[in-house]
């Protein structure tokens, strides 16, 4: 009987796997940081280094929810112990302080990859009316949408996270917009979970004042509205609303179709659009619900087309806290790391 003699090729190895990148979280206590960090303690490719808080002052504290997911202490945030323990930082701060510790992380040539406002936009003018504490972007800032930037984000130094309307919003309409399918303004109708407006507590988030209730807010005078009018190139009308959830956001945006255009045309254009995209899916005429994404990277997409009025509907659901927020940021992490989207989010 013949025997096998293994080439010097077939002999094991013992070659040690890959060092994993370390990746630190500033306002790690938030709503969106805590699941940043829930996400990155078990995250293959990195290691959690440093959670902190939003501020110089504060405690260190533990995070109970995720016990035996991550025993870490979240400490006070100090920017220098950030830069010295961390190659990639996340910031889930409020724009003021996002953006003077951005920029200082930046002078340190640490990446950055930001889930604040703070760099979103890139028009002075709207800039200082919206986020002022921004006076100006820093080289290498993209505006972090992967489904529509990714080579972008691979080579920056500071990724701008969308924020979690516009980016369902962005998502439906983008691929129609740049194919010359959309005529006029835009009207989007956004409904989100109270945990979109942030830990701190006010009158509007009182478990009294929402439970039972629905509202209508910024109406005219909300910031995504800039953003969103950036993105597409066009006007929007975009009125936010307040539900009795604690996560997710449903969007119904209705538009006007260049004459002719066929729901069979609008069809293609998405699925064109998202062929291999692993976050995004296309329900067609069956219109998604917030329940179908909750806790998970998904954006879903559904859309109704009137031929003979040349009348669009769209519905787009996601959850603000995961592809709204902090799961679009590790997935932004990914594309940074030339790692498969996917890693650690699915």
């Amino acid at each position: 009987m013949a025997t096998f003699v293994p080439h010097a090729t077939d002999q094991p190895t013992t070659a040690s796997p890959p060092a994993r990148s370390r990746v630190a979280v500033a306002g790690a206590t938030g709503y969106a940081g805590q699941e940043l960090v829930h996400l990155l303690a078990r995250h293959p490719a990195v290691r959690l280094t440093e959670a902190m808080s939003s501020g110089a002052t504060s405690a260190p504290r533990s995070l109970p929810a995720l016990k035996r997911i991550w025993d870490g202490s979240v400490a006070p945030l100090d920017v220098e112990r950030l830069a010295a323990n961390a190659d990639i930082i996340f910031l889930a701060l409020p724009e003021a302080a996002a953006a003077e510790v951005g920029a200082a992380l930046l002078q340190r040539d640490k990446r950055v990859i930001d889930l604040s406002g703070a760099f979103r936009l890139r028009s002075d003018a709207d800039r200082q009316r919206w986020y002022p504490d921004t006076r100006t972007l820093p080289p290498g800032v993209v505006y972090g949408l992967p489904e529509r930037h990714a080579e972008a984000i691979s080579r920056a130094t500071l990724v701008s996270c969308p924020g979690c309307y516009p980016t369902a919003a962005l998502l439906a309409l983008e691929p129609l917009a740049d194919m010359g399918l959309l005529e006029g303004a835009v009207v989007i109708d956004a409904k989100s979970g109270i945990s979109g407006a942030g830990k701190t507590p006010s009158d509007r988030t009182h478990f009294c004042e929402n439970h039972g209730s629905v509202a209508a807010y910024g109406v005219f005078s909300h910031r995504h509205t800039a953003e969103l009018e950036q993105e597409l190139g066009s006007a929007v009308t975009f009125v936010p609303h307040l539900v009795p959830l604690d996560r997710g956001i449903l969007e119904t945006i209705y538009g006007s179709l260049r004459r002719g255009t066929t729901e069979a045309q609008v069809t293609d254009t998405l699925q064109r659009a998202y062929a291999s995209a692993p976050f995004v899916r296309l329900t067609g005429s069956e219109l998604p619900e917030i329940k179908h994404v909750a806790h998970s990277n998904f954006c879903d997409i559904g859309w109704r087309v009137d031929e003979g009025r040349g009348r669009l509907v769209m519905v787009a659901v996601l959850d603000n806290l995961m592809k709204g927020a902090a799961g679009q940021a590790v997935q932004n992490l990914n594309i940074l790391l030339g790692l498969d989207e996917r890693t650690g989010l699915l």
